[in-house]
């Protein structure tokens, strides 16, 4: 699609250009269509060219003679009589005709006709300019203000998308139900012939960046068949019933290029459940929601027009449409798993020139939890790290750091910490480590270092499964917040203080307390009851209790509890373990960056002895 281009110069320019046209007509073209120009002359100037007999016509009206020139028979004088007696018989002896010369009937016609033909020359140019303004902004603008109801979907074909399935990857699932959609639109014979319709629509949910904009783009490519593509929010308008109108128009444009595939992107804008918020149900948005469900009931499937939509947050919309009949499959499309992450690294990395030493299925691993979106950075990231570097192509480390990058930002370079923070920051950081390590269920650890970084990290302590984890035991969610008070533990033994740095710590290791009793059932007093509900799963699974102020109370104190016992777990292994905290702690110090191998081997280098 063209990109809906601004004007070059504002509105109002124009109708300058208009107004300087309208003072040229009056000043020089008006005057040429009068009939007649009445100038003014002295009654001595009158005599004297009655004497010389060059008068014409004379009209005299009270005390004003009208008169004009036998040199130049369409100019006309006019000029005021004073007491003279003897007036008739000079105009006879002159010769000049008596008639009728200023009609004033006749000039106030001419200029009302004059002024209806300037309003409508002014009108003309007018409906030129605003035709010239929308043709240069696209529809856009202007455009939209003159065109209320008409649809600003997006248009692509085949080849201009040029996307196909082999160009997503880590989507298996969705790739699979959707190729049955693409099957039906180059084979829709053998559906109709077992009497099996197509589904209306296909709903694409999941978190940002998971690549649902990109598969319906692939739909339409493997498909070979137009794709309109559209937001929701780009149906909310300012007035009342335009929203229904561009979905009229919409699916309008739809039937005609059938067989074709409609996307509605973020369709939660205006499929949102509806309520009794709107006035006497005259609500835009519900009136556009209501048009939407309309339509999907009544196009025919058979024409082969498929609606795709995507949304971050499937559960704010509305029953009707997800109905059979309308939204009839819901395809999940979530954070891909390892291997699907290889394959999106594998992808992208297909732009970039790479070196030898890259192993894309330790950089998956690393990036556990990441879209593809955010893979697709970590790839261009490590390309501009490589040019930083001066190097013509992208080695593992740029892979490495630009993981590092994505999550906790680029170092922080103009960050100096003075030689005591510096200190604290060390024995925080290998406090983590360490109770990790010493823990049976943990993550090993990867990485360490106390280089600041752009999201406010003093340091941190990276870790990495082995393998994508789903479930999660009880054991392992208390190593966990062990892991994160071991911080916290390792400042307070060591300096006899605690810092503000352990914030972002105590900030997950209650959160995750709070859900083993909320949510996982792992406490005694509550057992499986659910005291928290999770609202917007995809979009950072914000949580709210669902329970009595009593209970909430109990659940503090709980929480509270538990993260204690896993403080005083920390600390007892940091105790055991004193003289390895200094040990690893000091060698980070010099180093400022470790790897888990070094750590290790370093932690191995002797049997941990005990205080």
């Amino acid at each position: 699609m063209q990109q809906v281009k601004k004007p070059k110069k504002p509105l109002i320019f124009y109708y300058c250009v208009v107004l300087l046209v309208m003072v040229l007509l009056n000043t020089i073209v008006v005057p040429s269509l009068l009939k007649t120009q009445i100038k003014e002359v002295d009654y001595g100037t009158f005599l004297t060219m009655l004497n010389d007999k060059e008068v014409d016509t004379a009209q005299v009206e009270d005390d004003v003679i009208y008169f004009t020139d036998k040199a130049e028979k369409q100019q006309a004088y006019s000029t005021v009589v004073f007491n003279d007696p003897d007036l008739v018989d000079r105009l006879y002896n002159s010769g000049c005709k008596f008639g009728k010369i200023q009609d004033e009937k006749d000039s106030w016609v001419s200029q009302f006709i004059l002024f209806v033909l300037q309003i409508a020359v002014f009108v003309a140019i007018g409906q030129m300019l605003s035709r010239m303004l929308m043709k240069k902004m696209g529809g856009g603008g202007l455009g939209n203000a003159m065109q209320f109801g008409k649809s600003n979907a997006k248009v692509y074909v085949a080849s201009e998308t040029g996307i196909k399935f082999h160009d997503v990857a880590g989507e298996d699932e969705a790739k699979e139900q959707l190729q049955e959609i693409v099957d039906f639109l180059h084979n829709p014979g053998k559906y109709q012939a077992i009497g099996a319709t197509m589904p209306k629509g296909a709903l694409l949910v999941g978190p940002p960046g998971t690549g649902k904009t990109l598969l319906a783009k692939a739909v339409a490519g493997e498909a070979e068949v137009p794709f309109f593509s559209i937001s929701g929010s780009e149906f909310v308008e300012m007035f009342v019933g335009m929203g229904a109108a561009k979905v009229r128009d919409l699916f309008k444009q739809a039937n005609e290029k059938a067989p074709c595939i409609v996307f509605i992107d973020e369709i939660d804008t205006i499929g949102k459940k509806r309520d009794s918020a709107g006035v006497g149900g005259n609500d835009e948005r519900e009136q556009t929601l209501n048009q939407l469900l309309t339509e999907m009931d009544g196009f025919d499937g058979s024409k082969g027009v498929v609606i795709l939509a995507a949304t971050n947050r499937p559960e704010t919309l509305d029953p009707a449409l997800l109905r059979p009949g309308r939204f009839d499959r819901r395809i999940p499309v979530e954070l891909p798993d390892l291997e699907g992450r290889e394959a999106i690294l594998k992808v992208h990395a297909k732009k970039v020139k790479l070196g030898d030493n890259v192993d894309f299925h330790a950089i998956a691993r690393a990036a556990a939890g990441a879209s593809g979106a955010e893979l697709a950075n970590m790839v261009n990231e490590a390309a501009l790290r490589a040019v930083r570097n001066g190097r013509t192509y992208v080695i593992q480390e740029d892979l490495e750091e630009s993981i590092e990058v994505v999550i906790a930002g680029y170092q922080k370079k103009n960050a100096v910490l003075s030689d005591k923070e510096k200190l604290i920051v060390a024995y925080h950081e290998t406090g983590h480590a360490l109770v990790a390590a010493l823990q049976s269920h943990s993550a090993p650890v990867t990485k360490i270092t106390i280089i600041p970084r752009t999201s406010g990290a003093l340091g941190y302590t990276m870790q990495v499964e082995e393998r994508d984890q789903y479930l999660l035991s009880k054991e392992e969610l208390e190593n966990k917040i062990a892991t994160y008070a071991g911080g916290r533990a390792a400042e307070e033994l060591i300096f006899g203080s605690i810092t503000t740095g352990a914030s972002n710590d105590i900030e997950q290791m209650t959160k995750l307390a709070r859900a083993m009793i909320t949510r996982y059932g792992m406490s005694d007093e509550f057992g499986m009851m659910a005291l928290e509900t999770v609202n917007g799963q995809y979009l950072g699974g914000d949580t709210s209790l669902a329970c009595a102020a009593e209970t909430a109370a109990i659940v503090d104190e709980k929480a509270k509890t538990l993260l204690k016992k896993e403080y005083e777990k920390a600390m007892d292994l940091l105790k055991n373990n004193k003289q390895k905290l200094h040990e690893l702690a000091k060698y980070l110090y010099e180093k400022e960056t470790i790897t888990g191998d070094e750590f290790m081997q370093i932690l191995n280098a002797q049997e941990p002895t005990q205080e």
